[in-house]
């Protein structure tokens, strides 16, 4: 028998972030107080009024450009670039997010990626590929959310204190073919760049090593600023923080197994030169 309550349909604000909902009414309260229309605003930016309409209704996230140039002009003491990193963090999706923020206190982070080249590793072309293939499809507005949150990240491989980053990817990633030979090509010559850095160190697992530990799947671990050590697995849009300590130490085992196997870094940067070559 029925209560006679019909559940209101779902709109598409019920799915917008909270930390962009909640900036947004920040961003609202300093203009009103500074006296000015959104027309105003946008003006005084350099911003379409149509792009502060949607960032004060928490439909868009503000860019850091944006954030910096509202701050000086409403004179917002801080309040809006405090929440800043909290906005970007929500263009993830939401099964990373948990993981994206102990990501930012690692000082050392060990990735396996059979597959593809791993997120902290692709050119923007290549991430906007993966995520225009995505099924079921995404919008183009969330597709850029993500490509700019993944190319965020990045930040983790350069910034200071430097933190240790080893990768071992399958040799697979190289051949599979993401966005046309010329989204390939300029991501394999990236993947050199990035071997260069000091802090980074990435190693190719042959396609005829035979089975070993990583035909298990991907996986993430990383140490953390206080030691602590936590393991991260995906599949299928779904991801999962590890934190039990037999389970992370299982994942060390296997990782430091991996490393022995896979081709070292010279022969990796070699192997890539050559794929590079052919295609």
């Amino acid at each position: 028998m029925g209560t006679g309550r019909q559940r209101k349909p779902r709109t598409q604000e019920d799915n917008r972030p909270g930390i962009w909902v909640g900036y947004g009414k920040l961003l609202k309260l300093h203009r009103d107080r500074a006296g000015l229309t959104q027309q105003e605003l946008a003006h005084t930016l350099g911003y379409s009024v149509e792009l502060v309409a949607s960032i004060e209704q928490g439909r868009r996230p503000a860019q850091t450009a944006f954030t910096e140039a509202a701050e000086a002009t409403l004179n917002a003491g801080g309040t809006l670039a405090v929440l800043q990193d909290d906005v970007d963090l929500a263009k993830l999706p939401a099964f990373f997010q948990d993981f994206a923020l102990i990501e930012t206190e690692a000082i050392s982070r060990y990735d396996f990626e059979p597959l593809l080249v791993p997120g902290l590793l692709q050119t923007e072309d290549y991430a906007r590929a993966l995520f225009t293939a995505h099924c079921p499809p995404l919008g183009d507005e969330i597709i850029e959310q993500h490509v700019e949150a993944r190319l965020g990240r990045q930040k983790l491989l350069t910034r200071t204190p430097l933190v240790e980053a080893s990768f071992i990817i399958g040799e697979a990633a190289l051949t599979t073919m993401v966005g046309g030979r010329d989204v390939m090509r300029a991501q394999l010559q990236h993947l050199l760049r990035q071997s260069a850095l000091r802090n980074v160190e990435i190693q190719f697992m042959p396609a005829d090593i035979g089975f070993h530990p990583g035909h298990n799947g991907s996986m993430v671990v990383l140490e953390t600023l206080e030691h602590r050590h936590v393991g991260y697995i995906e599949s299928q849009d779904v991801g999962r923080v590890i934190t039990d300590a037999a389970k992370v130490s299982t994942f060390g085992l296997r990782y430091g197994k991996l490393r022995t196997q896979a081709l070292n870094a010279e022969e990796s940067a070699r192997l890539i030169e050559r794929v590079a070559g052919e295609v």
